[in-house]
Formats: structure tokens, C-alpha cells, sequence
């Protein structure tokens, strides 16, 4: 096994269930074991082994409260992997392709049909 921080990364983003654990993460910060594990078909010790792996990962951090585990997202070692393989110039583009693609959906919008035909002028 490899030294590379990034390997336990990789393995956490792996699972389908882990990549949703963090968008609902992304979605309600703070959120319990309780909330997450309501979102899935699997048991909470099932969800709970998956949170343990994202934390481990460093991709969620947590706090006790009480009888409560609270939940919120880190984006840190996200982070790491864009800064891996992406330098300045790349970042610099990257950037400008997604508003690009943006701003072409953006255009897609549908238009109103127009409120009567053009006339047509008579040649002279």
C-alpha cells in the first residue's frame, strides 16, 4: 500500500453511499448520524461505518454534542487532488470552460413564439 494521503481519499470517494453521505453533508451542515443514515435503505451501523471512512479520509469532520454526532463537510483534501494535477494555467482555463457552459445553458432558454409573421415588403 502506498504512503499517499490522497489513496484514502480516493478509496472514501469510491462508494456510491459515501459520495451521497457527503452531499447530503454539503446540504444540511451539522447534520446527525440519524439524519444521514434516514436517507438510506441501509442500516445506521451500515452508515456509521461509512462516516467513520470519510472521517478517516478527512473528508467529513465531526463533533459530540451530547448524545449527538454532528456532521460537516471538508473540502481540504478535494483540494489537494485539483492541486495535484492542475497548475495555474489549467486552473486559469478550467474556470473560464465551466462559465462558458454556464452561460451557454443559460441561453438555451426557450424563446416566445413571435406575436404576428413579418410583412413582407413589395420590391420597388
Amino acid at each position: 500500500m502506498s504512503d499517499d494521503p490522497l489513496d484514502a481519499v480516493f478509496e472514501a470517494l469510491a462508494h456510491p453511499v459515501r459520495r451521497a453521505v457527503l452531499d447530503i453533508v454539503k446540504r444540511m451542515p451539522g447534520a446527525s448520524v440519524a439524519d444521514i443514515a434516514r436517507e438510506f435503505p441501509i442500516s445506521r451501523i451500515a452508515v456509521m461505518k461509512h462516516l467513520a471512512l470519510l472521517e478517516a479520509a478527512e473528508l467529513l469532520t465531526s463533533e459530540k454534542r451530547g448524545r449527538i454526532r454532528h456532521h460537516w463537510i471538508n473540502t481540504v483534501p478535494l483540494q489537494r487532488i485539483v492541486d495535484r494535477w492542475q497548475d495555474e494555467f489549467g486552473a486559469f482555463w478550467s474556470t473560464q470552460v465551466v462559465d462558458l457552459k454556464r452561460r451557454l445553458e443559460e441561453s438555451q432558454a426557450p424563446c416566445p413564439p413571435p406575436t404576428s409573421p413579418p410583412k413582407a415588403t413589395p420590391p420597388t
